[in-house]
């Protein structure tokens, strides 16, 4: 079980932030105690500069993305492809968030600085990557934080088609394991892509109901 690390100075209550007001505050530090305290409070950083550069904005989507365990649609089709790919975790965290942070990718906002602030929450065990390899290649995966139940996701890739899907097939399976039906998996924004895969939207007061029934979850054995 990772070591909670020590409290942050910073504030990250929204009590006062208007419904509809996704981004709630700009500044602050990308320490491993403020990552913390967000995610637990239901924030996470992204940067507002050009492709993700500074100031780094703190985001807090209203409504929000969320699948809930037992929700992802799973296609014939998809699950014909996962049987052609072998998923693993963890093995090479660093490069998934360099492939989800390629320079070329459209939309692009993961920099050097995020990146290297999620390889410490790696090394501190609160950040994850699934990964889906073929023939020892890496092909597709995603990375996010889990804190107790949350699963909160910050990208994905693919480098052969439905590579990332298989990549959230293998983190639900993993979440969904024990059973244990508190956990959740955060996607920040519905997309139409991720509809297609079970991600509905839910109003940002219900979001956090869920995320506090989550944080009291234990994290998944493979995390633990």
């Amino acid at each position: 079980m990772p070591t909670p690390p020590d409290p942050t100075p910073w504030d990250f209550a929204l009590e006062q932030v208007p419904d509809g007001e996704d981004l709630i505050g700009v500044g602050a530090d990308l320490s491993l105690p403020t990552l913390f305290e967000a995610y637990s409070t239901g924030v996470f950083p992204m940067g507002i500069g050009e492709h993700g550069s500074e100031p780094i904005g703190w985001w807090s989507p209203d409504p929000r993305g969320i699948l809930r365990l037992g929700e992802l649609k799973v296609s014939r089709s998809l699950r014909k492809s996962a049987a052609h790919f072998e998923v693993r975790v963890d093995t090479v965290f660093a490069e998934v968030v360099r492939a989800c942070g390629d320079p070329d990718r459209e939309g692009r906002w993961i920099t050097p600085v995020i990146a290297e602030a999620y390889v410490a929450l790696h090394r501190a065990g609160w950040a994850h990557s699934v990964e889906v390899w073929r023939e020892d290649r890496l092909v597709g995966g995603l990375y996010g934080v889990a804190i107790g139940g949350l699963f909160a996701g910050e990208s994905m890739f693919h480098r052969e088609r439905d590579a990332s899907k298989v990549a959230l097939l293998g983190l639900h399976e993993l979440l969904a394991a024990d059973g244990d039906a508190r956990r959740v998996i955060d996607v920040q924004w519905r997309t139409d892509h991720l509809a297609t895969l079970g991600v509905r939207e839910v109003p940002r007061g219900d979001y956090l109901e869920l995320l506090r029934v989550a944080l009291t979850a234990p994290l998944p054995a493979g995390w633990a």
